[in-house]
């Protein structure tokens, strides 16, 4: 067992995991903004989509995955705090002139940025999962055309989105999670040694890519909620 571990109690093998870790998460948060963008394909659509995802995971097996996506992003904020406090180990005394002109704000932030989303995640799942923070916007069902009763998940997001006070909340972790992942998106490379040759400029362009395509799909969701461009 000691052995097993042993590549992870390592700097190096923490950044590896880390790594994976975040490139998971990376894709997971591009599948849950595919699956919301169909909100503007109308009710029918993301409501079957919805029980599309609890039929596939037998209702008790979806929750084993979301304790699984839970465990992932807290052992990715673990690795990511203990990597910081071997940093600071490492140089006790900080520098008097600090170079920083190179280093982007946000990969100087990347654990204030993890932890904001770690605060945010769960009061998503508090709003949206559990309907411990709105109980009045919470799922309900409906009969659409020739079906049995679906969750009106679509009825829940908008009238959520349509409170300032929830859409500003959901704006603000947007822009928290695009400049995460600004950085985020592409160090993944460069922690699994991947950051090398004609792969260095890609890793680059990719962090900035995915936190503005991410910010636009689920920012658009929200505002076009609280506008009422898309409506119950």
């Amino acid at each position: 067992m000691n052995a097993m571990l042993a590549p992870v109690t390592t700097s190096i093998g923490k950044k590896a995991l880390m790594g994976v870790t975040g490139v998971l998460l990376v894709l997971f948060v591009l599948g849950h903004m595919t699956g919301n963008l169909l909100i503007f394909a109308g009710r029918d659509a993301i409501n079957e989509y919805a029980r599309f995802l609890h039929e596939a995971g037998h209702g008790a097996l979806i929750w084993v995955a979301r304790l699984g996506l839970l465990a992932l992003f807290v052992t990715h904020l673990a690795l990511a705090i203990l990597l910081k406090q071997e940093n600071r180990k490492a140089r006790p005394v900080r520098y008097v002139v600090e170079d920083t002109i190179q280093a982007s704000w946000a990969s100087r932030n990347m654990l204030l940025t993890g932890l904001v989303i770690f605060a945010f995640l769960a009061y998503h799942l508090a709003h949206f999962t559990l309907g411990l923070t709105d109980p009045d916007t919470f799922k309900g069902t409906y009969e659409p055309r020739g079906k049995e009763n679906l969750e009106d998940v679509y009825q829940m997001v908008v009238r959520g989105f349509q409170q300032p006070l929830v859409a500003s909340i959901y704006m603000l972790a947007q822009l928290t999670l695009c400049a995460h992942l600004w950085h985020g998106a592409g160090s993944w490379m460069q922690s699994l040694g991947l950051n090398r040759g004609k792969l260095r400029g890609a890793s680059k362009l990719m962090g900035p890519v995915i936190a503005l395509v991410v910010l636009a799909g689920n920012s658009l969701i929200v505002l076009a909620c609280l506008l009422g461009i898309v409506n119950v």
